[in-house]
């Protein structure tokens, strides 16, 4: 072969377990989920494996496909997937990142499932959003103790059974959740959907949602206006007799990321459905369902971040420019330092909130838990498409080919915000929290008050949010402001008590001290990048 055909200073394929990540085992080391451990790594192993890339790949390159008839005529509506989304969710499910934890009495199950579903989510982010959802449904579902009985182990099984088949006769299932319509969007209040009562204990449901994820899921948890207002209904595919439930697939949406997961436009048409709840607390019963769902947006995002910044640094790392790699380059390690920074205070927020789903006896846990959900989830998931766009720059114009991956994490990264309420709807709830449930501020400043004296640049910050706090004048206005503070005292605080100092002096220094420029790689001269990047090598 001539010459000018030999590949030089190319960067080798990356394969690694996904959970040897220093500040995912310091955060389950805080949990009471060390058991987790083998799992874990099995797990890890698994999702930076070549095979499982592989069907990555091919599940975003074949999406799904919507058929509505069979060749007869008869009206079927399902969806077809890629054999490797299958096996994608095959692996979720037979690790228990669904419903399982709902049914362990291990303690930290719940920890261990965020944990989990963290190293997993950077195999294949489409996927994770049936599983996520069946996870959720589970406390909402408990609204009604005869569907409880009847659902709940099958869907906390770590059976995988696809197909549409009456729920009761499959060995395990999936859920979904099916809320926003056309004219309200995440105003659910507005919803037009009608459910009437049919007289055997059922309703009779009609009206058309604008947005259902997996839509071959087993049930849906769902939102119409029943007569005594809006209320929560569950809606299998199949009826309890064998048929069909009409609930028509219109048509897939076509999106800008999440190709491997089929998100749908459906029409109930007069489908069967069994209350939740109560009429008109429907908005309270599905409540929990979002709450759980957001932590997994918060996850997710992590996740990707990570991902982000362990494949920037390999790059760095086996790419050489200027007579050295682009790792030992100060500029480059700015960068990817910072970035390693940005992914560890979002999992350590993240896996802290997982851990207090599991002590849900424990009221303080709770009140600090609804409103560091909300602060969480706006900001980590705010971060995670500015992380992924400069985690493909580093790689120049190679990240901006697909077969880097790099075009598909940055296509992914702004779904978490957008799903179960977008910036505006995540900092406002958090408003809501603290206006409805004062106690709640008290437990967030309670937990961020256990770094006080780590850190003086931490302290004023606390100092700077209490005044803001203080101030209800525009708080509305200002809410971004407020709930952006939040999330960076509540991820400080965790770094300053428990990560190595690099870590915690660096982000101290540039998200409170102010030693940071607009872009990712402005920190300040004198931080130790290179102990920051070592935890994101791999």
């Amino acid at each position: 072969m001539p010459a000018t055909h030999e590949v030089v200073n190319q960067v080798p394929p990356l394969e690694h377990d996904v959970a040897a990540d220093p500040a995912l085992a310091e955060a389950v080391g805080r949990t009471d989920a060390t058991w987790v451990g083998d799992e874990l790594h099995e797990l890890g192993r698994l999702a930076g494996s070549e095979q499982v890339q592989e069907w990555s790949r091919l599940v975003n390159e074949n999406e799904p496909v919507l058929r509505t008839h069979d060749r007869f005529g008869h009206r079927i509506d399902e969806v077809e997937f890629h054999p490797h989304w299958h096996d994608l969710m095959n692996v979720a499910v037979s690790h228990g990142l669904q419903a399982a934890p709902w049914r362990d009495e291990r303690p930290g199950a719940h920890a261990a499932r965020a944990a989990k579903f963290y190293v997993w989510s950077q195999s294949e982010a489409g996927h994770t959003c049936p599983i996520s959802m069946t996870y959720a449904a589970v406390p909402a579902l408990r609204a009604n103790s005869e569907l409880t009985e009847k659902y709940e182990p099958l869907l906390a099984s770590t059976e995988y059974d696809f197909g549409l088949r009456e729920p009761g006769a499959k060995r395990g299932l999936i859920a979904g959740m099916s809320m926003t319509e056309k004219q309200g969007g995440s105003d659910v209040r507005a919803n037009t959907t009608a459910a009437r009562p049919a007289g055997d204990g059922t309703y009779r449901l009609v009206g058309h949602k604008w947005f259902t994820s997996a839509p071959m899921s087993d049930m849906f948890l769902t939102l119409a206006q029943a007569p005594g207002g809006l209320s929560c209904f569950l809606l299998p595919r199949v009826l309890p007799d064998g048929s069909r439930n009409p609930i028509r697939l219109q048509r897939l949406k076509d999106k800008l990321g999440n190709r491997s997961n089929a998100s749908s436009e459906i029409e109930y048409d007069d489908a069967v459905g069994w209350l939740v709840g109560e009429e008109g607390r429907g908005v309270r019963t599905i409540i929990e369902m979002v709450n759980n769902t957001r932590l997994d947006c918060a996850l997710g995002s992590s996740s990707g971040m990570r991902l982000g910044a362990v494949r920037a640094v390999h790059h760095a790392t086996h790419r050489y420019a200027f007579g050295k790699a682009l790792v030992d380059q100060p500029l480059m390690a700015n960068v990817l330092a910072d970035l390693v920074l940005e992914a560890e205070a979002a999992v350590a927020a993240s896996m802290r909130l997982a851990a207090a789903g599991d002590r849900r006896d424990d009221e303080q846990e709770q009140a600090f838990r609804r409103l560091g959900l909300a602060v969480t989830k706006y900001w980590v998931c705010k971060r995670a498409p500015m992380h992924a766009a400069e985690a493909l720059e580093c790689f120049g114009g190679n990240g901006y080919v697909e077969e880097s991956g790099m075009p598909r994490l940055y296509r992914e990264a702004p779904l978490m915000s957008i799903w179960e309420g977008s910036g505006n709807v995540a900092a406002l709830d958090a408003l809501r929290a603290m206006g409805r449930q004062p106690e709640s501020v008290a437990a967030f400043f309670a937990e961020v008050g256990q770094a006080a004296g780590g850190d003086a640049r931490l302290d004023d910050a606390v100092d700077r949010l209490k005044k803001d706090l203080s101030d209800v004048d525009d708080l509305e206005f200002r809410a971004r402001r407020v709930v952006e503070s939040m999330a960076l005292v509540l991820q400080g605080s965790l770094l300053v008590r428990h990560a190595p100092r690099a870590v915690a002096d660096a982000f101290c220094g540039t998200r409170f001290g102010g030693d940071w420029g607009l872009a990712f790689g402005t920190l300040p001269a004198g931080t130790d990048t290179s102990a920051i990047i070592a935890r994101a090598r791999v």
